[in-house]
């Protein structure tokens, strides 16, 4: 008896002496502990070696969609994807703004890794809604007044932007304040309220000033708009004249509250 007692005191003892972590969890728990650190750790450096090292997760193809005018192509060599590094690695941030930069007239690009080994160059195309001709060629303006691109030929639906501020009086005056910019974007602002079926007939805005922008229509009529402020009203009013006097040549909806036509 006395002996037994002897030796579970010093079971007892050797289980208390040591570290204080060993005490407290106990040799065997500690060991488990050990042992799953130690999975742990190896289980990191093999997913590091898999996304950096192995052949597994790299670019092999760069996809393109949502082009219209640019060719995939196109977007394919402007972006300069390195095909061959690791996909994990590729910086999506500096591939669209290369593709910006090269590409003006891409509006908005999404890059996005496709798992295992794709690329992904999802492109929205600015639009024209205005022309300025230069030369023989146009310039085209889109709903921001961003100048993005020259074009040989004038795409459909695109009406020209005829500037035609005077040097003296109101044009001038215009021109001083506002600066030529201010005033595309200001006719610009104009065609967005245009009624659907007057923009499908407009062929041109003429700006004079901040407040003398007019539309020419097919069949020689035209359409004092006055400036782009309260677009809407003047549509809504525009598109009653028209129904009202529909032999009319000239229609006045500078003042929506105080419209008029003439001609015949």
């Amino acid at each position: 008896m006395a002996g037994s007692a002897t030796a579970e005191r010093g079971a007892r003892q050797q289980e208390s002496s040591g570290p204080p972590l060993v005490r407290r969890l106990g040799p065997r728990r500690l060991r488990m502990i050990i042992i799953l650190v130690l999975a742990v750790v190896l289980l990191g450096a093999g997913g590091v070696w898999t996304l950096y090292g192995s052949q597994w997760l790299r670019v092999e193809r760069v996809s393109v969609s949502g082009t219209s005018v640019l060719t995939p192509q196109q977007v394919r060599e402007a972006a300069d994807v390195p095909v061959g590094s690791p996909l994990v690695s590729v910086d999506t941030r500096a591939i669209e703004t290369r593709l910006r930069r090269e590409l003006p007239r891409i509006d908005d690009v999404d890059v996005v890794r496709s798992w295992p080994h794709g690329i992904g160059l999802k492109v929205t195309e600015r639009k024209p809604v205005l022309l300025v001709q230069n030369g023989s060629n146009f310039v085209e303006v889109d709903d921001e007044g961003v100048r993005f691109a020259t074009v040989s030929e004038a795409p459909k639906g695109a009406p020209l932007l005829k500037m035609a501020v005077s040097s003296s009086g109101s044009g001038a005056a215009s021109l001083r304040r506002f600066g030529q910019d201010r005033l595309v974007r200001e006719a610009v602002r104009a065609v967005g309220d245009l009624p659907a079926a007057v923009a499908k007939e407009t062929q041109a805005l003429k700006v004079r000033s901040y407040d003398d922008i007019s539309l020419e229509l097919g069949g020689g009529r035209t359409v004092a708009w006055g400036s782009a402020e309260k677009g809407a009203a003047k549509a809504r009013t525009l598109t009653a004249l028209m129904k009202a006097s529909p032999a009319a040549r000239h229609f006045d909806v500078s003042v929506p509250t105080a419209p008029a036509s003439s001609g015949s």
